[in-house]
């Protein structure tokens, strides 16, 4: 998965419900771009370089996993969603909403539509004020000092206010924090692995992920899986075990929550699937004297996929070995984890069909799976 950008984005307006405007920017920057992280003050301040009412200002900070011009792509459609109308592109003039990135992490982008760092943010103090809020150290990438000694150092003499109101961050609607363990499952090729990662970025999360590529009997067993399924399902049952029991033992003092792209009982379902019965009826004992000594997750997230999806996803991401499995093998897998999971009662399950999502690329998709995990 591509490592999202931290992005600073400065807002203003200075016409109609100036608080209600910023918000429904807020929202949709959100809804469309990325995660926000933090959101300064909003700040009153005079109109700079011309005569009008006086804006309402503030920052905040954005994780994409966007390209710099997509971003302000969004941001240029958002302006014109909430009312802007640019008559003189070349002159300062009052405006519902201003929308501009700041600085794009330690990129330095000059293009004819693009710069970053914006050029004139040492200048203003309506930007560095709110800006000092939420990246008081973070370094200007070109004149190599923090935002704060920018702040101290600008000859700005506005006089700028907070004002009382503040912003409504959406990014916090979603409180993974009140659950301490949360484990994505799905078949092979599910996105559990993507999804995991994205709730990890996204919510300050201790991310713990399957180290099936480590695992030398995995291409073995896809050539040859009557020779090669019992090795390769004890090895994955104990490197999970370890896995999990080593990694929810450690404290992680600065994360909030621990997400995982598995939970150690689906070696139990692929073994079913892949052993002979009587290899299978020692791997259960084995696995059952295990598995009560483990941790189980306060949410345990079933993507499901149907099986024409689930090879479209394996063959896009290439894995050699994995180019040939067959429908059934896939269908066996998913009845596997479903009978499971109708018998559950010691933790929350929630099944999802992702089969017509696609929370990867599409923002809208991976918000709406975000809804479908804390629905009731």
């Amino acid at each position: 998965m591509v490592q999202p950008t931290t992005f600073h984005i400065a807002l203003g307006s200075n016409k109609g419900d100036k608080l209600n405007h910023l918000q429904q920017a807020v929202n949709l920057i959100y809804q469309r771009i990325g995660v926000i992280k933090k959101i300064s003050k909003v700040y009153q301040s005079p109109a700079f370089g011309f005569e009008s009412d006086d804006f309402y200002n503030c920052c905040l900070v954005l994780q994409s996993d966007l390209e710099p011009q997509q971003v302000l792509d969004a941001l240029l459609v958002i302006e014109i969603d909430l009312g802007r109308v640019r008559t003189n592109p070349n002159a300062y003039e009052a405006r519902t909403i201003d929308l501009d990135i700041i600085l794009a992490e330690d990129d330095i982008i000059s293009t004819e539509t693009l710069v970053v760092p914006h050029p004139e943010m040492q200048k203003r103090k309506f930007v560095l004020l709110p800006l000092n809020d939420i990246a008081a150290k973070v370094e200007h990438p070109v004149l190599k000092k923090d935002i704060s000694v920018l702040l101290n150092e600008c000859n700005d003499e506005s006089v700028l206010e907070p004002i009382a109101e503040v912003l409504h961050n959406p990014s916090t609607d979603f409180d993974f924090s009140k659950y301490n363990y949360i484990a994505i499952e799905g078949n092979i090729g599910a996105g559990k692995t993507s999804l995991a990662t994205k709730i990890s970025n996204d919510f300050n999360a201790k991310l713990i992920l399957e180290r099936f590529a480590d695992n030398p009997f995995l291409p073995q067993f896809y050539k040859d899986a009557s020779r090669y399924a019992f090795p390769l399902e004890m090895s994955f049952l104990a490197d999970r075990y370890q896995q999990i029991s080593d990694d929810l033992s450690q404290l992680e003092l600065f994360k909030d929550f621990i997400v995982s792209d598995y939970d150690v009982f689906k070696s139990l379902i692929f073994s079913k699937v892949t052993l002979q019965e009587d290899e299978f009826n020692l791997y259960r004992k084995l696995f059952y004297l295990m598995y009560k000594e483990l941790r189980k997750p306060d949410v345990y997230v079933y993507l499901y996929q149907n099986t024409e999806r689930l090879q479209q996803n394996i063959k896009k991401r290439g894995r050699d070995y994995e180019q040939n499995i067959p429908d059934d093998y896939l269908e066996k897998i998913n009845t596997g984890y479903l009978e499971f999971l109708k018998t559950q009662s010691d933790f929350n399950v929630k099944i999802i069909d992702v089969s017509n999502k696609d929370f990867v690329n599409h923002r809208e998709d991976y918000l709406w799976v975000l809804h479908e995990i804390f629905s009731n």
